[in-house]
């Protein structure tokens, strides 16, 4: 009898693992195509920043050398190109911005008063762009909602400066990250060839302040976000070990790290973390996490020091990071060809979202891979595990480099496409902006039903400090209104005494919160009765 109660336990536990697996296997289906589109001319049109917009629509930035198709304007050589979508994909106004030499825009963001706020390089001197330098300089532009100049910066030495990040601080001003070649103009110090530069700007657009970061070799700043306690996290990389950097595993001149630095309020370092191995890691995005800890993305071939799991070339490398800058998890993704992550962004259930290429074929990247590089978009659990994966694309390249939450709970990506089949449709020539609306992720496993909650509207929706709630209210008592953070975790929580009927309630100082989607409950007399999302606008 004991050996027969023994395989019984055995047997309801194999069953137990088998249902876990089909569960486990049912979250792993990706999301579908909602709408693609291909925006461009003639030439080479690459897009480098996509964000959600209070009106539901999307804005994206990044460079543009048509002269035809969707772009109407050209003022020479490579443009900074603005494209302002609805939210089913179409354009609703575009524009060119720069002068006769090269110019880039690499992040764009909404503001607070529904503008938009651009940062790139230039090397013009004309079409109003006067004070340029010398060579390239990082360039910031501030555009009404109608994408009209309000005021552009051109901010540098006599030597190469670039803007690769750009977010609005609580102060209404702006913070800035990229990189400096000089040591005179707007910069006030250099370590060696080229720093990290970080750039303090008020709301008008003049520098409060600005820290030049790195050591007697080279460094880049990637990515920078205003952190919970008002501080900033910078994501880059560094090929020193001197300077402001305490460690490289590759060697000084060799090879480079992944350099995260965490500054206080008025720039200064409070600490510095080197990350990675022996060969070449580069950070490319961060952002922080509701447990005030960070994650990172970015490309490594390293597979020693803090780097494991490499399949072969270069991988996605993601690290979510303490508070402090110590290690919880990392994870290399990727296959035996060259994999690179672009863009990451916290994800509703306590995960992560990641986008960039891939031109593996097997390791990570299992299915659906259509040509040379693909987009490559990874879901990733809060500890690192994937839960689904998705190539998108067609037989040429396609190169992800920014991903954005949409207020309906999935996402948005742009990037570059050179390919005119497979998943792609309506290229003008050469490389077009590709922007791709994913679909809700899908499981082949019966879920139980849940009781249907009232609707509840939020306005803006994305948002960035503030929020009005609009909902029927059941009767007149006090309601809890809770914000659950893409980590899981209640971030906020808000008691109103309200009355019967249609109600209006402000969710105020949101500023403090990372950006990404979160969960908005709520809940009276003891049971939920009205949710819905709220998307909080970063970089």
């Amino acid at each position: 009898m004991a050996h027969l109660q023994h395989l019984r336990l055995l047997a309801t536990a194999l069953l137990a693992v088998l249902l876990l697996s089909q569960i486990s296997n049912a979250q792993q289906i990706p999301p579908a195509i909602e709408w693609q589109k291909s925006l461009g001319g003639s030439g080479y049109d690459k897009a480098t920043s996509i964000a959600p917009t209070s009106d539901g629509g999307y804005i994206v930035a990044g460079g543009s050398e048509s002269t035809d198709g969707d772009v109407t304007d050209h003022y020479g050589s490579s443009d900074a190109w603005i494209v302002k979508l609805r939210s089913t994909g179409e354009i609703e106004w575009q524009r060119s911005l720069g002068g006769s030499s090269f110019d880039n825009a690499r992040c764009i963001a909404q503001t607070r008063d529904g503008g938009y706020i651009v940062a790139g390089e230039s090397q013009s001197s004309d079409s109003g762009l006067a004070g340029n330098h010398g060579k390239s300089d990082a360039w910031i532009v501030k555009l009404t909602d109608a994408g009209v100049i309000e005021w552009q910066r051109l901010l540098g030495g006599k030597e190469n400066d670039a803007a690769n990040s750009i977010a609005q601080t609580n102060d209404g001003g702006y913070i800035i990250a990229g990189w400096t070649g000089s040591r005179n103009g707007d910069v006030s110090e250099n370590h060696g060839s080229h720093d990290c530069w970080i750039v303090k700007l008020a709301s008008t657009g003049v520098i409060q302040w600005q820290q030049a970061l790195g050591g007697r070799s080279g460094e880049q700043a990637a990515s920078i976000k205003q952190t919970n306690d008002s501080g900033y996290i910078v994501a880059g990389w560094s090929t020193s070990n001197d300077g402001d950097v305490t460690e490289n595993y590759g060697g000084i001149l060799s090879t480079s790290d992944y350099w995260i630095v965490k500054l206080s309020s008025i720039g200064e370092i409070e600490w510095q973390k080197t990350l990675g191995g022996s060969r070449y890691d580069w950070a490319t995005s961060i952002t922080q996490a509701s447990d005030s800890g960070y994650i990172v993305a970015g490309y490594s071939s390293s597979n020693d020091s803090d780097v494991t799991g490499n399949h072969g070339d270069y991988d996605y490398w993601i690290v979510k990071l303490t508070s402090t800058g110590e290690i919880q998890w990392q994870r290399s993704l990727g296959g035996s060809l060259g994999d690179r992550a672009e863009s990451i962004m916290p994800a509703s259930d306590g995960g992560c979202i990641v986008a960039g290429w891939s031109y593996s074929t097997d390791g990570d990247v299992a299915e659906g891979h259509h040509g040379e590089s693909d987009y490559w978009i990874v879901k990733l659990t809060r500890h690192g595990e994937i839960e689904w994966q998705r190539s998108l694309g067609g037989s040429v390249n396609d190169y992800a480099t920014s991903i954005a939450p949409t207020t309906d709970g999935n996402y948005i990506v742009a990037g570059q496409s050179l390919s005119t089949e497979g998943d792609v449709t309506g290229n003008h020539g050469l490389a077009d902006f590709w922007i791709v609306k994913l679909a809700p992720a899908t499981s082949d496993v019966q879920q139980e039903p849940t009781a249907t909650l009232a609707p509840l509207t939020i306005l803006p929706n994305p948002a960035h400090t503030t929020a009005m709630l609009k909902l029927q209210t059941p009767a007149e008592a006090e309601y809890t209104i809770e914000l659950i953070s893409p980590l899981g975790q209640v971030v906020k929580r808000q008691s109103v005494q309200i009355g019967l009927g249609e109600q209006t309630v402000h969710l105020t100082n949101l500023e403090s919160l990372p950006a990404g989607s979160y969960e908005v409950i709520v809940s009276g007399g003891g049971k939920q009765f009205a949710h819905s999302r709220l998307v909080l606008l970063g970089e």
